[in-house]
């Protein structure tokens, strides 16, 4: 079954704002069996989406448009909507009391922005949307279904996966559709697909391969979507030979992050964990927090900027810094050893570096990384060399340092 998403708004056009909507509905409409023929994105203007809308319905069974249903001046799309499907918009009581109980939750009163969310068009079918003030809206043509969703990404989402999705999975015989990705780290992508070059030549043809690139992890996506149910056996065999050739590698065979893999490994090892950062300001004490119940393991961080910090906080020596400097091994393994001391726990990461894009030497140039990780007694350092880009190098340096951990931790439990 074919679809088209349609994402309106001059913000992503002119790069504001980031397209993250189209990413995330094109890959949950593939794993039902969907397939998303075509992105379009438009301006907030009535001829564009009419254009856009009448170009969707002629190909696609499944058209779902985000964007312009807000409370704001600029959003036209329930308007334009009406017009394209011939109707009128309508007050809805319903809809008036969910707004006026939304917003006066957040002790405001309903004005007239608010008051227009209440009118929906009159032939649609709203979908409620519970964490927002923007309901959703369906029509249908014929053989073809058109959702419009809000542009706010928790507010599509949520609509998305309460309504939508198990709607479409109902309403048709969609094919079975089989994903599993396997989740890497620490090798560079052409490196990685050099190394499975005999693997991959072996997968059966009804198995399509994919990677999936990022600064924090490579995804190994394999992908059946003809007789799915009969293909699951050569699938098991595939992920098995691919753990036996990088092992090391790997660190989840589900869609799932580092941190929430190393937070579970705390958990079930019973295991504590503070941070030391400096060049990523504190990003892996984020990421770590960012799982719900991080609280039980995670006990605080000092994000060490400035070398007078490193002294005084977390007992890097100044001869040390005089004789190696910030970003060696010496110094992250001081590091290391004082947060894990000072916040009691019993694993620890410190990481510095020279993110840039300026502070490089010839000596350490940009991207150099010192990163120690420390479980009871046990401490390992590893000198990396990331790129000359900023934000990748951050991304880089908190992963790897995730991933050190991660490794250590595997073979926990076995000592």
């Amino acid at each position: 079954m074919k679809s088209v998403i349609i994402n309106i708004g001059d913000e992503i056009l002119i790069g504001q704002v980031v397209n993250t909507n189209a990413a995330w509905m094109g890959e949950e409409l593939n794993k039902i069996g969907i397939s998303v023929d075509k992105t379009i994105v438009i301006r907030d203007r009535e001829d564009d989406i009419h254009q856009a809308v009448d170009e969707a319905l002629k190909t696609a069974s499944v058209v779902i448009m985000t964007g312009g249903i807000g409370p704001t001046n600029d959003d036209i799309t329930k308007e334009s909507l009406c017009s394209y499907f011939d109707t009128r918009l309508v007050f809805s009581e319903e809809m008036y009391s969910h707004v006026e109980a939304f917003v006066k939750k957040r002790g405001r009163e309903v004005n007239e922005n608010n008051l227009m969310q209440a009118y929906v068009p009159e032939n649609c079918t709203v979908l409620p949307n519970k964490i927002g003030t923007a309901a959703g809206m369906k029509f249908t043509q014929g053989n073809s279904v058109l959702y419009s969703l809000p542009g706010i990404p928790f507010e599509m989402k949520t609509i998305m996966r309460e309504q939508v999705l198990p709607e479409l999975v109902s309403s048709y015989q969609l094919p079975p559709v089989i994903h599993r990705t396997i989740m890497t780290f620490g090798i560079p992508e052409a490196f990685l697909a050099e190394k499975l070059k005999d693997w991959e030549n072996n997968l059966p043809p009804e198995i399509q391969l994919a990677y999936l690139p990022s600064p924090r992890v490579i995804r190994i996506r394999l992908s059946v979507y003809e007789n799915a149910g009969s293909v699951i056996p050569q699938l098991d065999d595939a992920i098995s030979a691919l753990h036996e050739i990088i092992p090391e590698a790997i660190f989840s065979d589900i869609e799932q992050n580092l941190e929430e893999v190393l937070l579970n490994q705390l958990r079930n090892c019973k295991l504590s964990i503070s941070t030391a950062e400096s060049c990523t300001g504190g990003l892996i004490a984020s990421l770590i927090t960012s799982i719900p119940g991080a609280s039980e393991n995670f006990t605080g961080s000092v994000v060490a900027y400035n070398n007078n910090i490193k002294t005084q906080m977390l007992d890097v020596p100044q001869e040390v810094l005089e004789t190696y400097g910030a970003v060696s091994e010496a110094t992250v393994e001081c590091m290391v050893k004082s947060v894990k001391k000072h916040f009691h726990t019993d694993t620890a990461i410190a990481v510095s570096g020279i993110a840039g894009p300026d502070g490089g030497t010839k000596e350490k140039p940009v991207g150099t990384t010192w990163i120690a990780v420390a479980v009871k007694d046990k401490v390992i350092s590893r000198k990396f060399m990331f790129g000359s880009t900023r934000e990748v190098n951050v991304q880089k340096a908190a992963y790897s340092g995730m991933f050190m951990l991660h490794n250590v931790l595997r073979n926990f439990n076995k000592q």
